[in-house]
């Protein structure tokens, strides 16, 4: 279940967003506590479905625990989400507070969603899935310097079972074989995209050396006899996927349409697709010429011939920071954006300081961009998040878009402070309920924030500070046309990566890493960055307009980190309905 690409995934793949809940309630706010008994009880019947993840936000006694690949587990586990919606439905109809009532209806809408999406899945697609991906995620998440030592240990155990040598388990990659197999004799499943099964034959190695390298930097001893198992076993994999997987794998990249549509929604887009690629076809013309200015006044001031936008990029590109250098080089950015808010009011920032480290190749394998990795979200102990540096991997090409000194302005913003980070640390300072933090964590909202707020601290940046901050809101525009275009048949993978390439200059690695984000890594995702910042902006306009000289950005951005990171709808009725009659009420 957890790496049947389901809604699980939100765990750890809401691309490098997330929000970590305190075991705390917020004061004078009892319904937190009524509603978090509600959401304690969904968590821990997940936990028997996906304990890996589940044990990552913070369940607990979940540290041996594995998935299992099999169709009685999936059974099994189809029936839990299923009794669990209809103990939501029931706990709705009685309850009386208003806000609970809206957690509620949170945890409802997640187990619609999955159990719908299951079904999908189930009905239309072979069971294929990466078992080394899991493997190595369910490590990582346990051999890490957030974990505490004492449970570090887990992840020997966790290992065994994996690869079937702890008495009673069966090895995964056995059980996806196994389960790939009876699925196969059904010639009406469509088979899994063929650039996605390449990829993960491409990958494997990295993630066979980032589990060794975890193994070893924590000092466990005694999976010598584990991990050799482990290497035998995935040759066996990829034989299986060579010969039987890949002869049954599709060309063509498109998911289901029913399928892809569900997948918007549960990235938190609720716009008409249509006019979704609209808007930002239109805001892609108007980003590009914006960009036209700032890189013509860039390119009088360093004295470059041409200043053309593209050729301005491709001149600071070969600024390159050097690796040693580029964890400094952020967290001065982090300080000046931290000096810029309080001088301006723009948001509270927390007194605490933030981590900022470079990404193992494994982890650049897994996510080749700067990102946000979580903390445990519930029973957390002091753990926070981590800004994580990427710098590509593999022995080919390597990126160059987030290393050099002009573009880590805004992505400091972006991915730091003011952006998911401050997420991050605000509700751990604040706390929030965590049928909000788990269960409402949607990428519209956690991307639409950070590109919000990464447009707020624009004016305030250099100008190439400025020109970048553009150039990646002009790649968010991109993707709302791009993934759609894509998914369903309008745009080829030639024309994706002509106009990431020569238009959005990006990287060819990058370039290649979104493609494959919009074929078979997280389609339906990518859009919704674009249309949370749209909606994050409409939403400052109205907020703005009604309250006149009454509005205060700082109190309204400090209004909104306590939110969560729940459905912009949800915000919006929040803003209307206590955020405003706030704020009239003052003199």
């Amino acid at each position: 279940m957890l790496i049947k690409k389901t809604s699980f995934m939100w765990l750890f793949t809401i691309f490098a967003a997330g929000i970590i809940f305190p075991s705390v309630s917020l004061c004078g706010q009892e319904w937190v506590a009524a509603s978090d008994v509600h959401t304690q009880f969904l968590i821990d019947k997940l936990g028997k479905i996906a304990p890996e993840s589940v044990g990552y936000i913070g369940g607990k006694g979940l540290d041996e625990m594995i998935s299992q690949l099999s169709d009685e587990f999936d059974k099994k586990s189809l029936l839990i989400l299923n009794d669990l919606l209809t103990e939501m439905e029931t706990l709705l109809k009685s309850e009386k507070h208003p806000k609970v009532r809206q957690d509620l209806n949170i945890l409802i809408t997640f187990l619609q969603q999955n159990i719908e999406e299951i079904n999908l899945i189930d009905r239309l697609l072979l069971p294929y899935t990466d078992p080394v991906e899991l493997i190595f995620l369910g490590l990582n998440f346990l051999l890490s310097d957030q974990v505490t030592e004492p449970r570090r240990p887990a992840a020997l155990v966790r290992l065994r079972r994996y690869t079937g040598l702890e008495p009673g388990w069966t090895s995964i990659l056995t059980q996806a074989e196994n389960r790939l197999r009876t699925s196969l004799k059904n010639q009406q499943l469509f088979g899994p995209f063929r650039g996605e099964v390449e990829l993960d034959l491409q990958t494997a190695p990295s993630y066979i050396a980032g589990i060794s390298a975890l193994l070893d930097k924590y000092g466990l001893t005694g999976a010598d006899e584990a991990v050799a198992v482990l290497k035998k076993q995935i040759e066996t994999w990829e034989s299986f996927v060579k010969k039987e997987v890949l002869p049954r794998s599709r060309d063509d990249h498109r998911l289901p349409p029913e399928l892809y549509r569900l997948k918007l929604i549960q990235n938190g887009i609720d716009m008409p697709l249509e006019e979704l690629v609209n808007r930002s076809q239109a805001a892609f013309r108007e980003i590009q010429n914006e960009m036209h200015v700032i890189a013509s006044l860039i390119a009088e001031k360093r004295g470059w011939q041409s200043h053309d936008y593209r050729h301005v990029i491709r001149e600071f590109k070969k600024e390159q920071l050097e690796p040693g250098k580029a964890v400094a080089r952020y967290r001065d950015r982090i300080n000046y954006m931290t000096h810029i808010a309080k001088e301006k009011k723009i948001v509270t920032f927390p007194s605490r300081d933030l981590i900022i480290r470079l990404a193992t190749e494994a982890e650049s394998s897994s996510d080749p961009g700067p990102s946000m990795k979580m903390p445990p979200m519930i029973n957390n102990t002091g753990e926070m998040g981590e800004f994580i540096i990427a710098l590509g991997s593999g022995d080919g090409p390597k990126m160059d878009d987030f290393t050099h000194e002009a573009a880590t302005w805004t992505l400091a913003a972006h991915e730091g402070r003011p952006g998911h980070e401050l997420q991050i640390t605000r509700a751990l300072e604040n706390g929030i309920s965590k049928a909000r933090v788990l269960f409402g964590l949607n990428t519209a909202n956690v991307e639409g924030w950070a590109l919000y707020i990464e447009a707020e601290m624009k004016p305030y940046l250099p100008l190439e500070g400025q020109l970048f901050s553009l150039q990646y809101r002009l790649l968010r525009a991109a993707r709302a046309f791009l993934d759609p275009g894509i998914q369903m048949g309008d745009i080829s993978p030639e024309t994706v990566l002509s106009v990431l390439i020569d238009d959005v200059v990006i990287s060819e690695p990058l370039a290649k890493q979104e493609l494959e984000r919009y074929t078979d890594r997280h389609p339906g995702q990518a859009p919704a960055y674009f249309f949370g910042y749209t909606r994050m902006m409409e939403l400052r306009t109205e907020i703005e307009r009604r309250l006149g000289k009454k509005f205060d950005q700082l109190k309204y951005h400090d209004f909104l980190m306590g939110l969560g990171p729940v459905p912009i709808s949800l915000v919006r009725r929040s803003l209307l309905e206590d955020f405003i009659p706030l704020m009239l009420e003052q003199e």
